[in-house]
């Protein structure tokens, strides 16, 4: 196959199906996908040259260095005469971020696995490796970063063939020199199949989307029948919603506006709803006056993490709202519902699948919409038996009812799979072991790499299990981790005191027999996070109306007798007095005043 470089595709609308190729790339976090879609778009004369991380154009991936949100680019490509359209869907390899994948799996008949050739095989390549052969996609591996000096090539090679490839179908690349991406494309033309019509009628699977102002609700599909065209009324299956197309278009990887996308191809559709529930990602459009069935291979995630969000400001709650709205379309894995505790006001209880996902969710709030939020303390789902027979599920401590009233309590368990070198294998099942782990097995990967799985409570590997994870094995342990079960678990809810007013958002349901301990920690931490108050301020950690651990913050004190000098020490101590009293008052009527980081902070080991 021979590289003409650069061609004029952009009056082509109705691309042969034939000559079209839809694959994305999947691997573990940092192992070069970014980089290689960058080389990808300049060898196909896409841009000129590609700045880094072209695809990754929120500032919280170029600043943290990892893909969010995925990107779906049209590209174009010439050879033996022939032209082809390739459209790669880019997706992210941090575990809190698989949903993302899921979604381009169902879009694609291909997959490129990348491997850094400096790390090897890691759980999130294993991960969504299994999701691939799952989904049925044809399956290239390939090695990365073979320009660095300490690559291991050949190690890379012997774990790939561990997974079942073949040493003749890995290709090796350098995604940053470009070194081996030409033959790539190339065979990625020769070894994707092109996509198959499953309905005659139009059918499109939605996998991602973004509001815009002017356009409303802008979806990214993939067709699998039929055709779209500007103007053409269409409904989506799912949530009965119907509007008219006002625009239609592809990224490569600016936007391009075309008249109409086809059978196979993978393009935009501005619909001009302003309703963001009506256009949920993995809902299938069809044209009005046709019956298609929905598109099947789209896994919906299911928030594991919630946590409470309250607008430091309490007049910026419709703000908030309109933020919260915008994003959970984006994002279909953040869930929320309103919420209103006590003295924090009104606020809104949101579902996330980790807390990496939460901490994205937040910056984005503060950066993008200019809005300062104070969040409660995390938490996992309990499914909750009452005595009456019914069966509720609470995602709060706040939602937790009263323990007369409680039948059983069941806690959700994950399984997790830490891949890691043989030498840490001591201290990761030490932590497992801290964290209620039980062990499951041990596999050996060759003599130097070995996969540990266990089960565990999802309370436990929520907070920092991850940061604790990479501390003891010297940042060489990768994680995955799948929800497993409901086990019955003896639950309590302890609930944090100061200065006698409870704090609600640093309320916790924790295991009964770790309860004083957990106590203890918390106020342990809270009494170096809150600053010195003007009076002294007690801290206690209580179950129902006993306490169970308690800490003082010493109140900060002025010199009021340093303008004295000499003189009887009735003076000073009158001064004290009246300095005593006044902080006597204070306590009754003043408020404690705990900054806003404190609420995140607390739940760190």
């Amino acid at each position: 196959m021979v590289y003409h470089g650069k061609n004029d595709f952009s009056q082509i609308c109705n691309m042969d199906v034939n000559h079209i190729r839809n694959f994305c790339i999947i691997a573990h976090i940092d192992h070069g996908k970014s980089t290689l879609a960058d080389r990808l778009l300049e060898m196909t004369g896409s841009v000129e040259t590609a700045k880094d991380q072209m695809l990754d154009s929120m500032d919280l991936e170029k600043e943290r260095g990892i893909t969010i949100k995925l990107k779906a680019v049209r590209m174009k490509y010439s050879c033996e005469g022939r032209k082809y359209e390739l459209n790669l869907i880019d997706t992210p390899g941090h575990v809190d971020f698989e949903y993302e994948v899921s979604r381009s799996l169902a879009a694609c008949e291909g997959a490129v696995l990348l491997v850094d050739a400096s790390q090897g095989v890691q759980a999130q390549t294993i991960a969504n490796l299994d999701k691939a052969r799952r989904a049925g996609l044809i399956i290239i591996p390939v090695v990365n970063k073979i320009d660095l000096p300490y690559a291991m090539v050949d190690k890379s090679v012997e774990q790939l063939m561990d997974l079942g490839f073949k040493k003749d179908e890995i290709s090796f690349i350098s995604g940053k020199t470009g070194e081996g991406v030409k033959a790539l494309i190339e065979k990625i033309i020769d070894v994707v199949p092109f996509p198959r019509t499953s309905s005659e009628i139009s059918q499109a699977l939605v996998f991602d989307s973004f509001y815009d102002e002017y356009r409303g609700v802008v979806v990214f599909v993939r067709v699998f029948g039929g055709e779209f065209k500007r103007r053409d009324d269409i409904k989506f299956i799912a949530s009965k919603a119907s509007s008219r197309i006002t625009e239609i278009g592809y990224l490569s990887p600016k936007e391009v506006i075309v008249n109409e996308i086809s059978d196979g191809q993978v393009g935009f559709i501005a619909t001009g709803l302003k309703d963001l529930s009506k256009a949920r990602v993995g809902d299938t459009i069809s044209r009005v006056g046709e019956s298609p069935s929905p598109v099947p291979g789209y896994k919906e995630p299911i928030p594991v993490v919630f946590l409470g969000f309250y607008p430091q400001d309490s007049s910026k709650y419709t703000e908030l709202r309109e933020a919260i709205q915008k994003l959970s379309l984006n994002d279909s894995a953040f869930t929320y519902e309103p919420e209103n505790i006590g003295s924090v006001g009104r606020g809104f209880r949101c579902g996330f699948l980790g807390l990496l996902h939460a901490d994205v969710v937040m910056e984005r709030i503060k950066r993008e919409y200019g809005i300062d939020i104070i969040a409660t303390s995390p938490s996992v789902r309990y499914v909750v038996k009452l005595t009456n027979g019914e069966e509720i599920v609470v995602k709060s401590a706040s939602e937790f009812p009263d323990p007369s009233y409680v039948k059983e309590t069941l806690e959700s368990w994950a399984e997790i799979d830490v891949y890691t070198s043989v030498k840490y294998i001591g201290s990761i099942m030490e932590l497992c072991s801290s964290r209620r782990g039980k062990y499951v097995s041990t596999d050996y990967l060759g003599s130097e790499r070995a996969k540990i799985s266990y089960k565990i409570p999802l309370a436990e590997i929520i907070v920092d299990f991850y940061d604790k994870l990479k501390s003891v094995s010297s940042g060489y342990a990768s994680l995955d981790y799948r929800i497993n079960e409901y086990v019955p678990a003896e639950i309590a809810r302890v609930d944090i005191l100061a200065a006698n007013d409870k704090i609600p958002p640093l309320s916790q349901l924790v295991q009964k027999k770790e309860a004083y301990d957990a106590g203890k920690r918390i106020v342990l931490k809270l009494k170096d996070l809150i600053p010195r108050q003007q009076f002294k301020v007690s801290l206690q950690a209580v179950i129902g109306g006993k306490v169970i651990a308690r800490e003082d913050i010493s109140p900060a004190r002025k010199d009021v007798t340093g303008h004295l000098y000499g003189g009887d020490v009735t003076r000073k101590n009158k001064l004290l007095d009246k300095q005593k009293k006044g902080k006597s008052r204070m306590k009754r009527f003043g408020k404690v005043d705990i900054p806003q980081d404190v609420f995140w902070k607390v739940m760190e080991r």
